[in-house]
């Protein structure tokens, strides 16, 4: 059989293939609307090919390759969880602090490049911090006019603002203060995710001075509305994807929320256990008792005698708050009286 087609059957084809064509066009036309110009671009297109094949299409999301994404969706839930808990703690600590009403509320969490969260703020104090263990600096940023509201307010004013863009000397340390309690109030809700220290490396006016990141590098941005008062300003907080990428697993809201009990627990013992061995308590030894007569006691002089309910060879009595927890018996080390422990008190 040859492989070269004929005149003949060249013709053919072509007249074939032109009545597919008109028959596609003419279907199409009477099928399907010719779509208007200014028609918006849907995010479902149909897929080419498919339109005669039960109506397919396809979704697609645009992808930026300048703004790749580093975190999940739910990753992003995870942090925003965290940070909706790091409002409330925040409020009340600066409500106490300021003995003013103190509202933090979260308004945005998203991931964007750090050049492009730098160009977002104008006239903010920038506090460069560390956040070990993990390695690595992040940000957190205040509007001006926050922060002078909240020094005229501890300073005795009434929450006052203030046209200025610098610090003083005086202002520093004060703002330092207030950080203290944002610091705590972070710890707090990071610390089923990782024991965090936050400190303060440096503080800047400037945007030009405040480099923890590459510009290009993909940063997290919590934006903060803060009230104090009737004055009311915006806080964020910026924490480059390299700080958060050795606990990235852990931001997995399934695996939180299952061992979060566990965790829960040894973290509270840890808390619990350094708050508790600060406190002090009422120590004593007794030695013994005796019962007598109001008159007897009143007639009491130096160098009476009483006898107690308590034989020379028995153990004492060592009482934590008035609760007998140790026996034992009286040493000496030199010139300094000692009580020595033989045993637990039962309970």
């Amino acid at each position: 059989m040859s492989e070269i087609l004929s005149q003949a059957e060249i013709e053919v084809l072509l007249k074939e293939l032109q009545g597919d064509a008109a028959g596609g066009e003419t279907a199409g036309a009477s099928d399907t609307p010719a779509a208007p110009a200014d028609a918006p671009v849907s995010s479902r297109i149909p897929a080419p090919g498919f339109g005669n094949q039960g109506g397919k299409t396809i979704a697609y999301e645009v992808y930026d390759f300048r703004r790749p994404d580093k975190f999940s969706k739910e990753q992003l839930r995870t942090l925003q969880m965290l940070h909706e808990t790091f409002a409330r703690l925040a409020s009340s600590a600066l409500s106490a602090y300021l003995r003013s009403p103190v509202q933090v509320e979260l308004i945005s969490l998203e991931q964007v490049p750090y050049e492009e969260y730098l160009l977002s703020i104008n006239r903010s104090v920038f506090t460069i911090i560390s956040l070990p263990p993990l390695t690595g600096q992040a940000v957190m940023e205040i509007e001006f006019s926050l922060v002078f509201a909240i020094l005229d307010r501890m300073l005795g004013g009434t929450g006052k603002s203030f046209d200025r863009s610098t610090l003083t000397d005086i202002e520093r340390p004060l703002v330092t203060q207030v950080l203290e309690r944002f610091f705590q109030a972070l710890k707090s809700s990071w610390e089923s995710i990782v024991m965090l220290s936050p400190g303060v490396e440096g503080m800047e006016t400037s945007t030009q001075f405040v480099q923890v990141a590459p510009p290009n590098d993909i940063v997290i941005t919590i934006l903060f509305e803060v009230r104090v008062g009737n004055q009311r300003g915006a806080m964020s907080l910026c924490i480059p994807y390299l700080v958060l990428k050795p606990i990235t697993q852990k931001l997995n809201a399934q695996k939180w929320f299952s061992a979060g009990e566990r965790r829960g627990n040894s973290t509270t013992r840890a808390i619990w256990g350094a708050h508790i061995g600060k406190v002090g308590v009422p120590c004593a030894v007794r030695l013994g008792s005796a019962r007598i007569l109001v008159r007897d006691f009143i007639a009491l002089n130096a160098g009476d005698v009483l006898k107690l309910d308590r034989e020379t060879d028995q153990d004492m009595d060592f009482t934590v708050g008035n609760i007998v927890k140790f026996y034992g018996r009286p040493a000496t080390s030199g010139r300094k009286l000692l009580f020595t422990i033989s045993g637990r008190a039962t309970e």
